[in-house]
């Protein structure tokens, strides 16, 4: 079993930025492609980053150049960093880690850009 946990969201102004942290009850960056989904109301949840065991990245178009994904093993914790902000990114931020068989989801975080 594996528990995340996220925490950073909440109320940005468009064009601020905000760091949205995922802590994993153990080490599994070593065999885990760790992601980043959201899901606005009314909407679809979707795929924004990723980031594989290998440390690769993946991002969707829509955050390229304004989200960066990112880890540190020793805190087994993934990060969000996401700046340039605009109010279509207003959803609640889920973080899941996978090893192809299993998925793992956080409760998820909400975050809200508005002025």
């Amino acid at each position: 079993q594996v528990q995340l946990v996220e925490s950073g969201g909440g109320l940005v102004q468009p064009g601020g930025s905000l760091r949205l942290s995922c802590a994993a009850s153990r080490d599994i960056f070593s065999i885990y492609t760790m992601a980043w989904f959201r899901q606005a109301a009314g909407k679809q949840r979707e795929l924004v980053a990723l980031i594989i065991s290998d440390g690769s990245t993946n991002y969707a178009d829509s955050v390229k150049g304004r989200f960066t994904i990112s880890r540190d093993n020793a805190k087994n914790t993934v990060y969000l960093q996401m700046n340039s902000l605009k109010p279509e990114d207003t959803a609640v931020y889920h973080c899941r880690a996978t090893d192809g068989l299993r998925n793992y989801w956080g409760q998820g975080t909400q975050v809200t850009v508005s002025s």
